[in-house]
């Protein structure tokens, strides 16, 4: 009986070596944690953080709500001490080998495995792997992890040079800076363990990183080759399988790079939203031996060709992208972080904010330096969607150090992250930090910190060092060279400089910051417009949620705290007072920032459009919210749309009509961004507020697909009198059975004579409602609870019937119009 079961085990030994590769999540174990200064040990959540876990412990209020903020910056100078127990069974430990990932700590964590420490992180943004088989058991094994404050180890820092870095201590820690507060977002400097912990169990060989270059690509045939990193624990032949391709190859013990050719015939190709369809490839990679799988690894490729043009010309240097070959004016926002605490964002959270995106016609968005590398949820929806990644590394308006251990830890990072996203079609653009260079050059950093000559060269090396040379140098090293697209600042220019609206990416701040008036955007256009913006209130309910009741008001400092800019408010109301009414009551007043908001992206998105092929990008400043605020943002904290995101999807809209009024008369522009011409009728209507038709004209025209057509001329001569405050300009472009619409006043907002106007509400389907007017209903917005109408804050003009979407039935819907405001 012996000898047959010893038989048996030699049989089976190759199969049980063989065995596939595993994993363990071991952020669902039950968690504990506490301030290393106390005793009791308090139930924590992971993936989550110290201040979420304080909140749900009923510790501390809600971060969000009225002014508790203030009352909570003592976390930020704690040591906070995590702690969990697991069981190993002896089968887990017979495996060769068993590593330890730590895919998010957050940031500076001593890390201890049956109390010897066994990692020492720094850096929020990377991943950590520790070699653990030694230092498990079977049974029963106890995971510790105390995290060290960012703000006191980064204010220690800070004493070590014998300069003052602008910024402070927050430059010193690889951290998502906004944690540190920012014009839009609170103070809340996190710690804890923000993505889940793995144990990863594998035997003989694992698939570690699969890249691919994609050599040739045309009508008939895309050439692929992949490059499967494989560690392996023995020498020996191994089977690779990419779908239905196997091949062998002879592997040494260690790291093995195989090169794996693949053909595709009659390729698809990967197009943005608005140009065709995201077509994607599925791969699965397979590692074998003996017909035992070892190691899978899934990814989506898309094929597509991508380029950054830049080319000088007699104005200066282009700033554009080529995608497949085509020119495409990028039509978009900047995304930060969804919330101040990571962990409590949901998957279906991340998808919707891309969907807002595409909903509006969006075709890249800019990931801004000062937050975190998103989820790979953020990517894949953005490949699946066709939306292009303007991706930025993690820097974000400061001078950061350059010493060898801050830049190996950085170097570090770049490589993790990129090995992370490099194979997402949709990456468009690697860029190396938000704003330092201009702060460097026009923020006065250098008297504000009576910087000597000295300590100017070395702060600036130590910018070179980082983003002319380590960074690109890594990338180099990651991608081929049809893929490495890596600009080293955002913008290349500052707003205050000519140079910046001739080449490079402008972000264009004269409107708001610099309190210009916001028709300067029709003249102050850059060659690509990567930020600029105007603020607006969230919804009321928005508010509500976090204000208390006796608190909503300008005075209270719990409605003060959720306004971050320091002169917000301020600028806000110096703008509305030159177009707008200003309204008493806070809910009249929040509906006119909304509407001066999105008056506001009107006018630039539509300069920067007239000016193609000059220009051939927007992206505005900014799409959603980490907290409810005040901000630029054009989707809430809870993705409620403002009335600047319908504005934006109708802005954005593949064929736009724009009207430039001058002295004599008024252009009428068609921009196009289909890949072909668009061959349809303008009609040109003036339309007195009761409805009457005062002239009409119509023109055959073609609008062209690469620069802009003039439509038609209209001079004022040509038209009757009429009155400019009591009249509209009525434009439709009709193309294959569809109509665009455009309508364009005479005179500013509060100039514009409105009568009341008798809304008449028909519910003409469950989901589907009628309106109809008598009267002009200038941005008529539609409230009921919980209930999203697919158009809002939209001119309703008497003898149309406009028929509305809701994402669910509603019959009590409230009805406020510009009307309420100039006559309250």
């Amino acid at each position: 009986m012996k000898h047959q079961l010893k038989f048996l085990i030699l049989m089976l030994l190759p199969f049980i070596l063989w065995s596939q590769n595993s994993e363990r999540n071991l952020s669902s174990e039950n968690w504990s944690f506490k301030k290393i200064s106390e005793s009791k040990w308090l139930p924590a959540k992971v993936p989550g953080t110290v201040h979420t876990d304080l909140y749900n412990n009923k510790i501390i209020p809600n971060p969000f709500f009225g002014n508790n903020e203030k009352e909570l910056q003592w976390i930020e100078n704690e040591t906070w001490e995590y702690q969990t127990s697991f069981k190993i069974s002896k089968k887990e430990l017979n495996n060769q080998n068993t590593i330890l990932q730590f895919e998010g700590l957050d940031t500076y964590a001593d890390v201890f495995l049956n109390n010897r420490k066994i990692l020492e992180a720094n850096n929020m943004f990377r991943t950590w792997k520790v070699d653990a088989k030694n230092d498990l058991k079977v049974g029963k094994n106890k995971l510790k992890i105390i995290f060290k404050s960012a703000v006191e180890i980064g204010k220690a820092k800070t004493q070590k040079l014998p300069y003052t870095l602008p910024e402070k201590e927050r430059i010193f820690s690889r951290k998502a800076q906004y944690h540190f507060g920012w014009d839009w977002a609170p103070r809340f400097v996190t710690s804890g363990i923000y993505r889940p912990i793995k144990l990863l169990f594998w035997n003989n060989a694992t698939i570690e990183n699969i890249k691919y270059d994609q050599e040739e690509l045309n009508e008939s045939i895309a050439k692929l080759n992949f490059k499967v990193t494989v560690n392996a624990q023995l020498d020996g032949i191994y089977d690779l399988k990419i779908n239905e391709v196997q091949k062998a190859f002879e592997l040494k013990k260690g790291i093995n790079i195989i090169d794996f050719p693949y053909e595709i015939n009659n390729p698809k190709l990967w197009w943005t939203n608005g140009l065709g369809k995201a077509n994607l490839y599925p791969f699965e990679v397979n590692l074998s031996k003996n017909k035992v799988q070892l190691s899978l690894k899934k990814l989506n490729i898309g094929l597509r060709t991508i380029e950054l043009i830049q080319e000088k010309d007699s104005i200066g240097k282009s700033f554009y992208f080529k995608l497949n070959g085509k020119p495409v004016f990028m039509k978009g926002a900047n995304y930060i972080p969804p919330d101040s605490f990571l962990p409590s964002v949901t998957t279906s959270e991340y998808k919707n904010i891309v969907q807002n995106a595409v909903d509006a016609n969006m075709n890249m968005l800019r990931v801004w330096g000062g937050g975190v590398y998103p989820e790979d949820v953020f990517f894949e929806e953005c490949d699946k969607n066709g939306i292009l990644v303007w991706q930025d590394f993690m820097f974000a308006c400061g001078m950061y150090p350059g010493d060898s251990d801050f830049l190996d830890n950085v170097k570090n990072e770049i490589v993790d992250n990129v090995s992370r996203l490099q194979n997402h079609p949709s990456i468009a653009l690697w860029c190396g930090n938000n704003e330092n260079d201009e702060g460097w050059k026009n923020w006065g950093w250098q008297k504000q910190f009576n910087y000597s000559k000295q300590d100017s060269t070395q702060i600036w090396n130590d910018y070179e060092k980082l983003f002319h040379q380590l960074i690109p140098k890594t990338l180099d090293s990651l991608l081929s060279k049809k893929e490495n697209r890596y600009w080293p600042s955002s913008p290349s220019i500052g707003w205050g400089k000519k140079e910046s609206l001739t080449q490079g990416d402008s972000h264009y701040w004269g409107i708001w910051w610099g309190k210009e008036p916001f028709e300067v955007y029709k003249k102050k256009v850059g060659r690509f417009m990567s930020e600029y913006g105007f603020q607006g209130m969230p919804n009321i309910k928005t508010l509500e949620k976090v204000i208390p009741k006796e608190d909503l008001n300008f005075t209270s400092e719990a409605f003060k705290n959720h306004q971050k800019h320091p002169t917000g408010f301020e600028t806000i109301n110096e703008y509305m007072k030159r177009d707008f009414p200003i309204p008493n009551e806070l809910e009249k007043y929040n509906y006119v920032s909304q509407v001066l908001q999105a008056y506001v992206m009107k006018t630039a998105i539509e300069a920067h459009r007239l000016a193609k092929p000059y220009c051939m990008g927007s992206l505005y400043w900014q799409l959603n919210d980490c907290w409810p605020v005040t901000s630029w943002s054009t989707l809430d904290y809870y993705g409620n749309w403002k009335a600047s995101h319908f504005q934006v999807r109708e802005s954005f809209a593949p064929i736009l009509l724009i009207v430039s009024e001058n002295n004599n008369g008024l252009s009428v522009v068609g921009t196009n961004d289909n890949l072909e011409p668009q061959a349809g009728i303008v009609i040109a209507k003036l339309i007195d507020f009761s409805g009457n038709e005062l002239w009409m004209n119509s023109k055959e025209c073609v609008l062209n697909s690469e620069k802009n057509t003039n439509c038609m001329n209209i001079l004022f001569t040509e038209l009757p009198k009429f009155a400019k405050d009591k009249t509209v300009l009525q434009l439709e472009f009709i193309c294959n059975n569809k109509k665009t619409v455009t309508y364009h006043y005479f005179v500013k907002p509060k100039e514009l004579q409105l009568e009341k106007p008798t809304i008449e509400i028909k519910i003409v389907g469950e989901t589907l409602i009628e309106l109809k007017t008598n009267t002009l209903a200038k941005n008529l917005y539609l409230q009921a609870d919980d209930t999203f109408f697919k158009e809002n804050y939209f001119d309703l003009l008497p003898g149309v019937s406009k028929i509305i979407k809701t994402d669910k039935p509603s019959t009590a819907i409230k009805i406020v119009s510009m009307f309420d405001l100039l006559n309250e």
